[in-house]
């Protein structure tokens, strides 16, 4: 057997098994070459194993050690134990034998398949780092109002609320937002619409799940959101991209005969990552089509909160009366991102019919924190902080223009009077992938535009520059830095 495992490493004779040179203990050992003897084929099925005092004499280690082995390996299933002694199990799984396994690896060829749809691009850096797309100004949430939220949620909810809720929400958060939603957003609904969701990316995969089958297409904005690229791959739809211009998604003529959607995803207030406002004749136009085709629109309010000149742009599903729009908002930019609660609003006509499919693929969850932020919206700290950050990012948008104008003047600057990112179009010759790259080195997190694309093509190139979690004066040394970094490999942009 000392052949076939090896021999042992004893404490009085040097070994480095374990940490700071010492051996493992022996029955560790033994079970660990037993082990894998047995995987790679060396003791093969139906092979029988020494008896123990055999073994033991020949391993020199005492028969209990050897005892534990056998009894760790039966437990397991490496051994049968039987009355004719012990014996290799038969191992059912080609990979354990050492042969190559075909049908795990046709499972790892289409997980691997699904898994390269997202592409090679990933997120990088601190989500707090300066110029950040996305992050709030985490330092001026009213802590000890939502503090005060929370304990109130704590005295007049508990113990009640440490069990599962309702797979749709807490009523009361559900009929908070639907009273925000009609007054601030134009929103045509009642708390019984309004699904709680773990943010609008689950929001987002729910109206994937409920609303279309594997196959169907589904058209996305581009450049537009990885979040709902990625919803509707996961949903193994046939995900076609459709332009983005000044008046936001723009669907070809013919588009609607040639491969028309069964979702068709936008964010018409404030789109991602150009910061277009998608016209009223572009929105009337979708419901309409949407209408003929059976097309269900997933309306994502992404920054419709935050609209600093004239009036807020009301939603696209309250332009009509029973619109085939899905609406998806969360709390992530208007609160704080690890609130992680967001919610989906559903047409009135099926909101009841969903009841079910909720309740298999929902549990509930988060209830004191949902209840916590229906007290935090009803009691009108959510309007008051709404207010104060419109103020504070219509200042550090300003700072942001006037830098981005100062250092990089012959490059256009996207965005509308909304949201907390501009957008920084660049030259060609400009790799804005290496440009974020070098930014990290320098402390700096804007997105490369061109990473937003679903289909790469010219003249993409950009940055996408956040000054939510920025403060208005380093706005201007960030953006020095950055014209640096550019003219460094182009000269194109004036240090």
């Amino acid at each position: 057997m000392i052949e076939i495992i090896g021999p042992l490493t004893h404490a009085r004779h040097p070994g480095t098994t374990r940490a700071g040179g010492k051996p493992a203990p022996l029955q560790k050992q033994l079970i660990e070459r037993l082990q894998q003897a047995i995987l790679t084929g060396r003791l093969p099925a139906g092979s029988l194993l020494p008896a123990s005092r055999m073994l033991a004499a020949e391993m020199g280690v005492s028969r209990n050690t050897v005892v534990i082995a056998y009894e760790h390996l039966a437990a397991v299933g490496y051994v049968v134990a039987d009355r004719k002694g012990t014996r290799v199990s038969p191992l059912s799984s080609p990979a354990a034998r050492g042969e190559p396994p075909a049908q795990a690896t046709v499972r790892d060829v289409a997980y691997a398949a699904r898994v390269g749809q997202f592409g090679a691009t990933r997120t990088q850096g601190d989500s707090t780092l300066p110029l950040t797309p996305g992050t709030p100004a985490l330092d001026r949430f009213p802590l000890p109002a939502w503090r005060r939220a929370l304990e109130r949620a704590m005295e007049r909810s508990l113990p009640l609320a440490l069990g599962y809720g309702t797979p749709a929400g807490e009523p009361a958060l559900r009929d908070a937002i639907a009273a925000h939603l009609r007054m601030a957003r134009g929103v045509r609904c009642d708390g019984s619409q309004i699904v709680i969701t773990e943010g609008a990316q689950e929001a987002l995969n729910l109206c994937t799940r409920l609303f279309s089958n594997p196959g169907d297409t589904g058209w996305i904005e581009d450049p537009g959101y990885r979040g709902a690229k990625a919803a509707f791959h996961l949903g193994d739809l046939n995900t076609v991209p459709m332009p983005v211009d000044a008046e936001g998604i723009k669907v070809p003529d013919d588009a609607w005969q040639t491969q028309p959607p069964k979702l068709l995803y936008t964010s018409p207030a404030h789109q991602y990552p150009t910061g277009a406002v998608l016209s009223v004749a572009r929105r009337l136009a979708l419901i309409a089509q949407a209408r003929s085709c059976g097309t269900w629109l997933i309306e994502d309010d992404y920054d419709g909160e935050f609209r600093y000149t004239g009036e807020p742009i009301a939603s696209m599903q309250g332009l009509v009366e029973d619109a085939p729009v899905l609406y998806v908002g969360s709390f992530s930019k208007t609160m704080f991102p690890a609130l992680r609660i967001g919610f989906v609003v559903l047409p009135r006509a099926i909101a009841a019919h969903t009841e079910v499919a909720l309740q298999e693929i929902l549990r509930g969850g988060h209830r004191l924190e949902q209840l916590a932020l229906a007290h935090f919206i009803e009691s009108g700290e959510f309007g008051r902080h709404l207010g104060r950050m419109r103020r504070l990012y219509r200042e550090r948008q300003q700072a942001l223009r006037d830098a981005l104008t100062e250092h990089f003047p012959a490059s256009a600057i996207l965005g509308g009077d909304c949201g907390m990112h501009l957008t920084l179009r660049l030259p060609d010759a400009i790799d804005d992938n290496a440009l974020v790259a070098r930014a990290l080195t320098e402390g700096l997190n804007p997105r490369a535009l061109s990473a937003f694309a679903l289909v790469p093509r010219s003249g993409a190139n950009g940055l996408v520059i956040g000054y939510g979690c920025t403060p208005a004066e380093q706005l201007a040394p960030a953006i020095r830095t950055l014209a640096r970094l550019a003219g460094a490999s182009s000269g194109t942009a004036r240090a």
